[in-house]
């Protein structure tokens, strides 16, 4: 069993990690998915959140960023559900 916290190496929570953190609304034609910030895993595995918005129903969801890596010339993986706002 681990501790909250605690993953294999690679996991979500490593230290350095960069996270996205969404708020997720229902809407018309499914959920809406609205980035609020970002993540960052400390050493000790707490997270630290760094907020553009602040959700109306007080709930985020934090997932590992599929941005494009800049040291790579791969595209971006999209997240299921989600709309591209440019």
């Amino acid at each position: 069993m681990s501790r909250v916290g605690e993953t294999r190496e690679g996991g979500v929570l490593e230290p350095g990690k960069v996270l996205a953190v969404f708020s997720i609304r229902p809407g018309r034609g499914g959920s809406i998915w609205v980035r609020a910030g970002w993540a960052e895993v400390s050493r000790d595995g707490s997270v630290n959140l760094h907020l553009d918005v602040l959700p109306l129903d007080g709930r985020l969801h934090v997932r590992a960023s599929y941005e494009r890596d800049r040291r790579s010339d791969r595209p971006p993986i999209a997240l299921a559900g989600a709309e591209s706002i440019v």
